[in-house]
């Protein structure tokens, strides 16, 4: 076992393509983040495969603010301490107690499935975007459970494309600070087990493939395709790993990461 790197910041993202939200700590399940991407809005118009309306269609989606109406239900599953004593799988919140509430651009906020709401995302993009909302007891997320990404990385395409890159840009769950200065030194960790933190066990599958979610600044929504070319360039259109929950348990901001194998 080797000690690579720490912990950089924890995010989960309450309602999948806005905003995110950084946490101290964070539970980490086989489904995924707890509370991360449990709420996603359906388009008509969106691939059967891939239903979700994201920033790629309504850039504006990245400026709203979704929080937990009652955080503390949605802090860790509400049974934590007594199934870890047990040895047994801890319980999630009721979906009712996870509801989330948004915070539109303009300042105002509502309830998440406030059909007023809806209308507002659906302001100018194509029409025939109908929209219904989601809801899951488990992560909806693109592919794996759990991405993971440095800020090596970031810091290797900001100085490959010259521009100062957000690290936020990638919509990690957790960011890592690496031991080598080497950009894409995650890459090394596919088919490995890394242990973050005293107990959760994380198990890389694969490199993250990249689309222009990368390309749109994590605040204004601005498009820079340069991004997405290099990453597709110089990188086989990959930047950052997914990885799957092998043990469960906390994670908190500089927890230490080591691999295991």
């Amino acid at each position: 076992m080797s000690i690579i790197g720490k912990v950089d910041t924890l995010w989960r993202y309450p309602v999948k393509s806005m905003r995110g939200e950084e946490l101290n700590e964070a539970f980490a399940g086989f489904a995924g983040i707890y509370g991360d991407r449990v709420f996603a809005f359906r388009s008509s118009a969106s691939h059967k495969g891939f239903p979700y309306l994201t920033a790629r269609e309504q850039r504006r989606l990245l400026q709203y603010r979704p929080r937990f109406r009652f955080p503390e239900k949605a802090a860790r599953p509400i049974n934590l301490v007594e199934a870890e004593s047990k040895d047994a799988n801890p319980l999630s919140a009721d979906l009712a107690e996870l509801v989330v509430d948004v915070e539109t651009p303009d300042g105002e906020t509502l309830a998440i499935d406030d059909p007023v709401l809806i209308e507002m995302l659906r302001a100018d993009i194509d029409q025939k975007h109908e929209l219904k909302l989601m809801r899951s007891e488990r992560a909806m997320t693109d592919c794996r459970p759990v991405s993971i990404f440095s800020l090596q990385s970031a810091r290797q395409l900001g100085e490959e494309t010259g521009t100062p890159i957000d690290k936020r840009r990638f919509r990690a769950n957790v960011y890592v600070d690496l031991a080598s200065a080497q950009g894409f030194a995650e890459n090394e960790f596919v088919g490995k087990s890394l242990r973050i933190g005293p107990k959760v066990v994380v198990t890389v599958l694969e490199r993250d493939p990249r689309c222009a979610m990368i390309t749109l600044d994590p605040d204004t929504g601005e498009k820079t395709p340069s991004i997405l070319k290099k990453v597709a360039q110089a990188h086989d259109g990959m930047a950052g790993v997914y990885g799957a929950v092998m043990v469960e348990g906390m994670l908190h901001k500089g927890d230490s990461v080591e691999v295991l194998d």
